[in-house]
């Protein structure tokens, strides 16, 4: 079973930016050394109140804090991105964490980040789609040339290739059908959101495996699954401390109109939202919903978010140290 790391990193008006990255390496060393296999890291822009580091730069940064662990971003905004770039972006942190790298993308969902970036939301899903294609072909070909309705390439050759051969892994995250078929036909695997709730998540498995068959790959992927996650000294200490960070970062969401979060008295919504999304408890608990999914879902890789805005420094590291417990008794 392969437990990472899953982090946007976002904090609150009232923390400092400084003593956010300096907590951030922390955790990131103390998940390594827990043993924790992945670190993803989230990408949004124009995220305030929430303060958020850009993604590439801080990988590369992160890359030696993560020494031995898959690293990548979660999820790529590529459809507002040039896949030139992203590419060569991508390749330098594969050299950098020495051939972990994998690629997490997605089309985006808040039109305010497509205005900034000057891309029209109607074209999301044909610039995504014809990205992902300049990226594979930029990571294994030498002379490419590509005439899309977005981008255009005449006889380029990428500056920089990835270490792993032939390419690093493609996962394509969405919380809708659409998006789950796409990611089945173009990328390597499907990212699970942990804003889908298990019912949605099992129908797209399905889904899923139905689009591999019909585009005749192979059905028995392993999908990464991403959970919110605290584990506490005890189930009391876990919900007392987890649910106002929690909260605060699911406010947002619904008022991004994310996925299943409910617009409106969120507040009201949470604990039957929490309930069925969320790992929230004792070791004992959460390592049975942890043995849960990986059994439901037909996956061994799990991505756990452990840190929310305003959640004291202190607490996210003994949740990850209560965590790594869990992954040396499940290894």
């Amino acid at each position: 079973m392969r437990i990472g790391l899953f982090t946007a990193m976002q904090w609150s008006p009232e923390e400092n930016p400084a003593a956010v990255l300096k907590a951030l390496r922390e955790q990131v060393r103390a998940a390594r050394d827990n043993g924790f296999s992945a670190l993803m890291v989230g990408q949004h822009v124009l995220t305030g109140p929430m303060g958020m580091f850009q993604t590439m730069p801080l990988l590369g940064h992160l890359a030696e804090d993560a020494v031995g662990m898959q690293i990548g971003p979660g999820v790529l905004l590529l459809s507002m991105m040039n896949p030139v770039l992203a590419a060569e972006e991508a390749a330098t942190i594969d050299w950098l964490s020495n051939g972990n790298y994998a690629l997490c993308a997605g089309l985006g969902y808040r039109p305010e980040e497509f205005q900034a970036m000057g891309v029209e939301m109607r074209q999301r899903v044909g610039r995504l789609t014809e990205g992902v294609e300049v990226i594979k072909r930029l990571w294994s070909e030498d002379n490419v040339t590509h005439h899309g309705k977005h981008f255009h390439l005449d006889n380029v050759t990428a500056s920089v290739k990835p270490q792993q051969t032939p390419r690093p892994p493609i996962w394509l995250g969405g919380d809708v059908e659409a998006a789950v078929r796409r990611a089945a036909r173009i990328a390597d695997a499907w990212c699970v959101a942990p804003t889908l709730s298990t019912e949605t998540l099992l129908s797209y498995m399905e889904v899923f495996r139905e689009e591999r068959r019909k585009s005749g790959l192979a059905e028995d992927v392993k999908c990464p699954l991403i959970r919110e996650c605290f584990v506490g000294r005890d189930a009391a200490h876990a919900q007392e401390v987890s649910r106002g960070p929690l909260l605060f970062k699911y406010r947002a969401y619904a008022s991004w109109g994310q996925g299943e979060t409910t617009e409106g008295d969120f507040d009201s919504a949470y604990d039957d939202f929490a309930k069925d999304r969320f790992l929230i408890g004792d070791a004992a608990q959460v390592k049975d919903e942890i043995l849960h999914y990986a059994e439901i879902a037909r996956t061994d890789h799990i991505l756990l978010r452990v840190q929310w805005p305003g959640l004291d420094h202190r607490e996210t590291l003994g949740n990850i140290d209560r965590i790594g417990k869990i992954i040396a008794d499940l290894n």
